[in-house]
């Protein structure tokens, strides 16, 4: 009798020390709001909106400890609009992330699945559309070096390092899953170091589209309503061009309640003509944004984002930026984008928070770009366009 309760209770303690070796959270975040928007198609606007700021979304996260060192890791991360309770991301889904793999103590992490890429890793947490403190609204116009996170990447293996005192860097290879090797694939890599209130990052991001197949090309005859087809490495598409290579770098200096930043990035476009910007861009459900195409075999845009935040008590914050953007579409339409954000948050809790937000944008060249804030319905007939936002976030 006695050997049969010892047993029993050693069994019960493997069982708990094992248990206790894996965990499984559930987590997530909604974001809700009412938007005021001065023109979109020529009528102003008051709108219910999702993801203003950060997209709702929720997900699962687990770890196995598999010993010295090592432990198993997944991610499940689902988005979702909150005002209709559709799924995001080509409604996908697991369509912000879905990856398994390894991670050391040691030697840093390897994971397989659907993954951001290295710019929105280590460069986009510098910039203020990356954070809480503008998001997806104050994205540079058309999110066109994806640091809101428009696309995300399939087929991907990514290596992320430890923490060498400060210092962290990785990267991203997306297969194209054909023998056609070369063809829709992307890759991307980036690095970031902290010193004390010092922060610089900086990120690369490449993408070749398969310009040959039938998807890509019947989306390039003028059909820019789609998500899909343009790289099946991504499942969506911002811009319609055979490569795209976007790069950037900043820095962030915290000083008391301050932090101050300024983030650059560059995205070129090359085999574009006959391309344009897509108006469905992944999570946003932006409609058709005024037919913008491109005009030649290469397009560019120049970002120059300078960014501020300050902590006003612990409860409440205030935080802006500006970006200067410097286009050029090809036939002479190089039109020049001024975007504001403003914004003020205030917690209601460590979990909960109400915020205010104002965006502005005007289009200084080309009269026939029309302004249009990255999340909206559609652009603006003029080259101003103004979206004042008052909702509250929930963390869980």
């Amino acid at each position: 009798m006695k050997k049969t309760l010892l047993v029993a209770a050693l069994a019960g303690v493997f069982a708990t020390a094992a248990h206790a070796q894996s965990s499984v959270t559930l987590y997530g975040l909604i974001d809700a709001g009412i938007t005021y928007t001065n023109n979109q198609g020529g009528h102003s606007a008051w709108q219910e909106k999702s993801g203003t700021v950060n997209g709702s979304r929720w997900g699962l996260r687990g770890a196995e400890d598999l010993g010295g060192g090592l432990k198993a890791i997944f991610t499940l991360e689902n988005g979702f609009n909150i005002a209709n309770g559709t799924s995001g991301q080509s409604s996908r889904m697991f369509g912000r992330q879905a990856f398994v793999g390894l991670a050391s103590d040691q030697f840093g992490a390897v994971t397989l699945g659907r993954q951001y890429d290295s710019v929105v890793d280590y460069l986009a947490p510098l910039s203020n559309t990356g954070t809480q403190y503008g998001g997806t609204i104050a994205a540079h116009p058309f999110d066109n070096d994806n640091l809101n996170n428009s696309i995300r990447f399939n087929n991907t293996i990514k290596y992320s390092s430890i923490n060498y005192s400060g210092f962290k860097f990785g990267g991203t290879y997306s297969f194209s899953n054909s023998s056609q090797f070369a063809n829709n694939r992307a890759y991307s890599f980036g690095a970031t170091y902290n010193y004390g209130p010092l922060n610089v990052a900086a990120g690369y991001l490449q993408l070749n589209n398969d310009v040959a197949s039938a998807s890509f090309a019947a989306n390039r005859a003028g059909s820019f309503t789609g998500s899909s087809g343009a790289g099946a490495q991504t499942g969506e598409w911002t811009f319609l061009a055979g490569r795209q290579r976007t790069f950037g770098a900043g820095l962030n200096y915290a000083f008391g309640p301050a932090t101050a930043g300024f983030v650059y990035t560059q995205t070129n476009l090359s085999d574009a003509a006959g391309g344009g910007i897509s108006g469905t861009q992944s999570g946003t459900g932006n409609a058709t944004q005024g037919g913008i195409a491109f005009r030649a075999n290469s397009a560019r845009f120049q970002n120059f984002e300078g960014n501020v935040r300050y902590a006003l008590t612990p409860a409440l914050s205030l935080a802006g930026a500006y970006t200067y953007t410097r286009a050029n579409l090809g036939g002479g339409v190089n039109p020049n984008f001024n975007t504001v954000s403003l914004q003020s948050d205030y917690l209601l809790s460590k979990r909960t928070d109400v915020y205010l937000q104002g965006n502005w944008q005007h289009v200084s060249s080309n009269s026939e770009v029309g302004a249009y804030l990255n999340g909206l319905s559609s652009a603006s007939t003029t080259q101003n366009q103004v979206a004042v936002t008052v909702g509250m976030r929930h963390r869980f």
